[in-house]
Formats: C-alpha cells, structure tokens, sequence
C-alpha cells in the first residue's frame, strides 16, 4: 500500500452543527470485550449517538446479555457475538458479520485486555506471552481486519485503541507484562495511524487510570495487596475515582467528527495521575 495511493483527504467539518458532529447515525461499530465494564459503557454510548454495535466477546453469554439490553433501547442496532481476539480468525468473523448486518464497517474499538498480577521474579514465560497475545497481538489482528474493510468500503473510518496510563510511566510491582503491552499499545497507535491515514483511517488512543469495573473489583476481592495498589494508583486529583462512562465518552469524541483532526495521538484520562 505504500505510496500506491493519493492520499484521500478527510472532510472539511466547519459548516456542520455540534449534534451533528457527534452524531454517529448511519455508522457502524465493533467493540471487543464489550460484553462488562468499559465496553459495555462504551457500546452503549456508540449506540446512543446512533451507531450499529457489534459487541464482541470471549464470554460470548456476557456478549449476547449485553447486546439484549441496549438492543432494548435502540431497537435493531445491537448485536452479541463471540470473539476471542488472541484468534485472528474470529476477528475476521466479528468484522464480516458486522458488514453483513449493518452494511459496512466504520468504528473499531480494542477494549479486550487483560491485567494479572504477577511480579516479574515469578513470571512465567506462558503468562507473558498471554498478555501480549490479548492486549497487542489481538489489537494488531483487530485492527487489520477492520483497516482491510474499510480500504476496501472506501469510505476512510476510525480505529480506537484502549491504552492505559500505565503506557506512559510503570506502576506498581507485578504488573510489568501489562505495563509493557500498555507502551506497546502507544506505540501500535502512532504507527497504525502513519500508514493508514492515506487511507482516511484514524487511529487514536485513550488511556484510562483505574477505573470501578467488574474486573478491577474482582482482582480487589480476591487480593488483598491487588486492593493496596489500586488504591494508590486511583488517588484521583480531581475527588473520585474513575468509572466506565468517563472513559466511554471520550471514546465517543475519538470516534466522531469532532475529533477529524486528530489521528496518532493517545488521550489520557487520568484526572491528574500522570501529572
């Protein structure tokens, strides 16, 4: 693809109004890991705006559950399917079927990622390649698929990546697989957007601090130190700690128009941490 093409220039938004700015009718998106916590809060804002969802998910009756209740509020829009994003295959799958139900493929968003607790000294090789399987091997496979459809719709689109502020700094001990696929994420960021942005394809990042999801409560319950070192990673500057919506709605401006602008970059919302 390199040099193959002219570039196509994305649209001139300045006569449009803000409702239509953040208007997503007529779009249509996937998220992965959408079936809980921030995917699902991100496929409901999605749908809100106007957005065909496809919500995939490993937990495929996590997926099918949370497709049926915000199918309830936006009628015809919402679907479930199973994905299991370390399989490139069912990527591939998730990207076919949303063409086939809603028409086309627009809006990507890697969300599934996953976060153990392991300090390095006790690491194995197995649980390393685990996370970089889910959090940037399955981004990259996500990414492709989705990049491929929208080349071949040739009607640009937006990819967005779920980083985290821990792809900016390390934090506490026995997160460095995480830590680590988090730089990645970054750095797949900037490069998906150089090469495709010929291609009218943004790429943008948003990098969350803790957040009260099921899975981040569950690590807490289960782990005392786990519940120790969130809470100093969650010391908010801004009076509370973060929850899915926060991260939903930036996710909502990346995927809009009133983001056009902007491709590469990685947002960070943190109320502060990294300051």
């Amino acid at each position: 693809m390199e040099g193959a093409d002219a570039a196509r220039p994305i649209a001139d938004v300045s006569d449009r109004s803000i409702q239509e700015l953040v208007s997503l009718a007529g779009r249509h998106a996937v998220v992965t890991g959408g079936g809980q916590g921030l995917g699902k809060a991100i496929a409901r804002r999605l749908a809100e705006a106007g957005a065909d969802v496809l919500i995939g998910d490993i937990k495929e009756a996590l997926a099918t559950a949370a497709a049926a209740e915000l199918d309830a509020r936006y009628p015809g829009r919402v679907v479930g399917t199973f994905m299991d994003v370390t399989d490139s295959a069912t990527a591939a799958t998730a990207a076919d079927l949303a063409c086939e139900r809603f028409g086309g493929l627009d809006i990507w968003v890697n969300n599934a990622g996953i976060y153990p607790n392991v300090r390095i000294l006790d690491m194995s090789d197995g649980l390393w390649d685990d996370v970089f399987a889910v959090n940037v091997r399955g981004l990259f496979a996500g990414s492709r698929e989705a990049a491929r459809r929208m080349i071949a719709a040739e009607r640009g689109g937006v990819i967005v990546n779920i980083a985290s502020t821990a792809g900016f700094k390390g934090v506490a001990p026995g997160v460095a697989a995480y830590v680590a696929s988090k730089h990645a994420v970054r750095g797949a960021t900037r490069q998906m957007a150089l090469e495709l942005a010929p291609h009218a394809i943004r790429v943008l990042g948003v990098a969350p601090t803790f957040c009260m999801t099921e899975g981040n409560m569950a690590a807490v319950a289960a782990n005392p130190k786990v519940a120790e070192e969130i809470a100093a990673v969650a010391n908010s500057r801004l009076g509370r700690v973060g929850v899915p919506d926060d991260i939903a709605r930036a996710v909502l401006f990346c995927a809009s128009d009133m983001a056009i602008f902007m491709t590469g970059s990685t947002l960070l919302l943190d109320a502060g941490e990294t300051i």
